[in-house]
């Protein structure tokens, strides 16, 4: 049964496209037949994480406004036959494809592909609409810092009011050295702030920008531990049973639980 997720963010720089490529990835490694749509349309990024900058001839604009149908406009992977992208235009704006577009597209996808894949734009405005008025699954990225995590908070009110129910959390780049310290928010904190399912905890791990620079995602590499904790959440996300990594001792976070009560 195919399934459209839609990965998204609060705030921008917490890793959200780096995600939607891991997922794309994991997801083809296992023989899934996968198509990534980057929706961040003026600030596309998800060719370069792919290593597909230059292979773009046409867009999602181009196959939203009917000037070439999506199979003209998908960019196979280099390495993984069964991943492929859908960039978005760089000189359009956000509000060049409506939520309608996008169901349209998506359930046309839905009957090649076992998994369709949406990049959705940081923030709250109409590209983030669009992006997950047709997505079965949100996927909510966060990183363990006050402010990331009050957006991602804002996010998933914007979910329900959607109502989209099935949304599962990604926290990225923990730092132990810093939870240890009480300098970083634990899972304990977010968790209680949030109290949404949480499928992934990926601790910072600088082979992940040097894997971005390459345009290789860093699931490939096997000697990341970022990259064993996408495979994880892969894993989780087609039903399996994987327990979480040990990347931080729990613990309390007192001031920010008085930030959101107030």
């Amino acid at each position: 049964m195919s399934e459209i997720i839609v990965v998204t963010s609060g705030k921008g720089g917490v890793g959200k496209t780096t995600t939607t490529a891991n997922l794309g990835v994991g997801f083809a490694a296992r023989g899934k037949k996968v198509v990534l749509i980057d929706t961040d349309t003026g600030l596309r990024n998800l060719d370069l994480l792919l290593g597909l900058e230059n292979r773009i001839m046409y867009d999602l604009i181009d196959v939203t406004e009917g000037r070439v149908p999506y199979k003209k406009a998908l960019v196979r992977h280099k390495r993984h036959e069964s991943l492929y992208l859908l960039p978005t235009s760089q000189t359009k704006d956000k509000s060049a494809v409506n939520s309608q577009q996008m169901n349209s597209l998506c359930n046309e996808l839905i009957k090649d592909f076992d998994y369709v894949i949406i990049d959705c734009p940081a923030g709250i405005e109409q590209g983030f609409q669009t992006a997950i008025s047709a997505a079965d699954t949100a996927v909510v990225v966060t990183i363990p810092e006050i402010s990331a995590v009050r957006d991602a908070d804002k996010i998933i009110g914007e979910l329900g009011r959607a109502e989209k129910d099935n949304i599962k959390l990604i926290v990225n780049r923990i730092r132990p050295d810093m939870v240890k310290k009480g300098d970083m928010l634990t899972m304990d904190d977010i968790d209680e702030i949030l109290s949404i399912d949480c499928i992934g905890q990926i601790p910072d791990d600088e082979l992940v920008v040097t894997s971005t620079n390459r345009g290789e995602p860093v699931i490939t590499n096997p000697v990341s531990s970022a990259g064993k904790a996408y495979k994880n959440i892969v894993g989780r996300l087609c039903g399996e049973n994987i327990p979480f990594m040990e990347i931080v001792p729990e613990g309390f976070f007192a001031k920010v639980k008085k930030i959101f009560k107030m």
